[in-house]
């Protein structure tokens, strides 16, 4: 698929909150949530010509997204921690109790592996358990055993 700039900033402005949600499960902090957001678009536009439509474009934009973001990841494990400036303010903070039990429920899984974290991401966005293995490469029977046992992992948390 060859595109162009238009193309591109078309696709980018359909998914941008795909690829938002996925790099937010990657980081909770919105430095690194933004740079996450660069990397993916970056890799997005290296990969977007070799599209094939042989998966939905929903697909491709979330096997990029999470490549890119468990890649950052793996590799930001094996360099030394940079420690973060903190102005102690969240503009963003919300006390009420259906924001706090979703912030424990983002915690929560956020101490998930990657591709466990993945597959809970695209479960969240209501992605069919057959997409969700196209995304991460597994089988739809793999997916929901996988489920099943992320779930009680998160209960036990």
């Amino acid at each position: 698929m060859e595109t162009n700039e238009l193309d591109f900033t078309r696709i980018v402005r359909e998914y941008k909150g795909t690829i938002y949600t996925v790099c937010y499960m990657f980081s909770k902090d919105e430095d690194e949530v933004n740079d996450l957001f660069q990397e993916v678009l970056i890799n997005l536009w290296k990969g977007i010509g070799k599209f094939r439509n042989e998966c939905s474009m929903n697909t491709f934009i979330y096997r990029i997204s999470l490549n890119t973001c468990i890649s950052v990841d793996r590799k930001n494990k094996r360099t030394k921690q940079k420690e973060r400036l903190s102005m102690n303010a969240n503009l963003f903070c919300d006390e009420d109790n259906d924001a706090k039990q979703i912030r424990q429920l983002y915690d929560r899984i956020h101490r998930l592996a990657p591709v466990d974290r993945a597959i809970v991401l695209l479960w969240l966005d209501n992605v069919s358990y057959e997409e969700i293995g196209q995304i991460i490469g597994i089988s739809t029977k793999n997916v929901s055993v996988k489920l099943v046992r992320i779930k009680e992992q998160l209960k036990k948390m």
